[in-house]
């Protein structure tokens, strides 16, 4: 008889009883999508996984700690066969046929009625991919085939002409510490999405590369003041655009909410009536320490980390840091913005207690491919940043962490 394809279908299991036979790694990896769909699970298996354990511990499952009998498979929807017994897994497809019941087995495809796709899902779009060819079945295959649809749909690069997703309103996006890689999903989608992108200069440019032409990007550098300050006319600028009813996005670097000034603009938007979203990004705080080698905490060494603006010299009276205390604590201290200041910094940090002889690095446009790591002590920083004409975006590390990976690379 001539082999046919299978048939797709979407189960609907919210409330329904779903069995599960074994709770090894595969019940583990199958068991959090039956779980978010809502089915009523029991899970039959002498022994489970621990984190098959933990979600019969918290009530998502319940656990039936025996083999499979005869029977389980009565009055049920959905069933997975995935225990190590050959024969029972056996016993128990025929039990699901007998019972007219679609069943998953993990052991023998070509036994079961019904199989697992590979599936992601992007914003409300479930992506399942079936080989219809069941002598080829291959599940890398497969995967790379849905991995490739939902990376498509997630960053933009797959988008139905006729159906583009437009939300008007503004969407505040953390684009990351440079690395272009380095923007989260819905970042990169909400960017493909956009009818106008209002960036800076530490927002990731690769990414504007990849804009359709008819996108109009703003650099927000270049926007005719007037009698607004900079960041008024940002605001401006943002509920201009919103209010003809574009799809914004207020592209920043790092995360808005970290030094970039990101609750102003929020706040703007609010007083204007328009909705905003969000989307945190990766700080640069912690990111581009790590891609120099160096960890903001690490067992025995550092226990906390404290981030600071350096933009504000310490002997400055609008300075908000206070950095005696800053001196006393053993963690690890960050810096970012203080380049300029750094210096002073030091010997402020110095003059309270620190010692002078206490590791510090440098790491210019960090997570690049112009990155480069200086090597300093907090005696030595502001010489450093002359005679290596370290320049902003940098970020300063200062803490016995610096010392504990391989350092900077000749």
């Amino acid at each position: 008889m001539a082999e046919h394809p299978a048939y797709p279908v979407g189960l609907r299991l919210t409330g329904r009883r779903v069995v599960v036979l074994g709770g090894g790694e595969v019940a583990q990896r199958r068991l959090p999508a039956l779980i978010a769909a809502g089915a009523d699970i029991t899970l039959v298996s002498p022994e489970v996984t621990p984190s098959v354990e933990a979600m019969a511990d918290a009530g998502e499952l319940t656990w039936e700690r025996r083999p499979y009998a005869d029977g389980d498979l009565t009055d049920i929807w959905y069933a997975l066969i995935a225990t190590s017994d050959h024969d029972a897994n056996t016993r128990a497809s025929a039990e699901a046929e007998r019972n007219r019941v679609w069943c998953v087995r993990s052991d023998d495809a070509d036994e079961a009625t019904a199989w697992t796709p590979a599936t992601g899902h992007s914003e409300g779009v479930t992506v399942a991919v079936l080989t219809t060819d069941a002598k080829g079945r291959d599940p890398r295959h497969t995967a790379a085939i849905r991995d490739a649809v939902v990376e498509g749909l997630r960053d933009g690069t797959l988008v139905a002409p006729h159906h583009r997703t437009r939300t008007p309103g503004v969407a505040l996006v953390g684009g990351g510490p440079g690395d272009p890689d380095l923007i989260t999903v819905r970042g990169r989608r909400l960017l493909a999405a956009a009818d106008v992108v209002i960036t800076d200069h530490l927002g990731p440019r690769d990414l504007l590369t990849e804009l359709p032409p008819n996108v109009e990007v703003i650099d927000a550098a270049k926007l005719p003041y007037g009698r607004f300050m900079a960041q008024e006319a940002i605001n401006n600028a943002l509920i201009e655009h919103a209010k003809q009813g574009k799809s914004v996005v207020r592209l920043k670097g790092g995360d808005p909410f970290v030094y970039g000034r990101g609750m102003e603009e929020v706040q703007a938007l609010a007083e204007a009536g328009i909705a905003c979203t969000v989307v945190p990004g990766i700080s640069s705080s912690i990111s581009v320490p790590g891609a120099a080698g160096i960890p903001v905490t690490h067992r025995g060494v550092a226990h906390e980390f404290t981030v600071v603006s350096g933009h504000i010299a310490p002997d400055d009276e609008r300075s908000l840091v206070d950095w005696p205390s800053l001196a006393k604590l053993t963690g690890t201290l960050v810096i970012l913005m203080g380049v300029a200041t750094i210096g002073k910094v030091a010997e402020t940090l110095i003059a309270h207690g620190k010692s002078p002889d206490t590791p510090l690095a440098l790491i210019q446009e960090g997570t690049t491919a112009a990155q480069r790591r200086v090597d300093a002590t907090l005696a030595t920083a502001g010489e450093a940043v002359l005679a290596h004409e370290v320049k902003p975006p940098a970020v300063i590390v200062i803490g016995e962490v610096v010392t504990v990976g391989p350092g900077p690379s000749a």
